[in-house]
């Protein structure tokens, strides 16, 4: 995960909490409601480069097991 991923899924996180904890205390529904939104949405990045980082690492360790030959061209 590049580190402006890293940085662009932890602020929808951190913004979508602080967006929903807001709501809660205005008890304003339809900000709460972006607030999590916008959380499952940084948790979403997170999760998209996880599996492209996995990805990575899978397709490294092959390389490495078949003496750096590349057979998927």
């Amino acid at each position: 995960m590049g580190l402006g991923d890293k940085f662009e899924a932890a602020k929808d996180k951190v913004s979508g909490s602080t967006k929903e904890a807001a709501g809660k205390a205005t008890d304003n529904s339809e900000l709460e409601g972006e607030g999590k939104a916008q959380k499952l949405k940084g948790k979403g990045k997170d999760a998209v480069e996880s599996v492209k980082d996995t990805a990575k690492d899978a397709k490294g360790q092959a390389k490495g097991a078949t003496g750096g030959a590349d057979d998927t061209k």
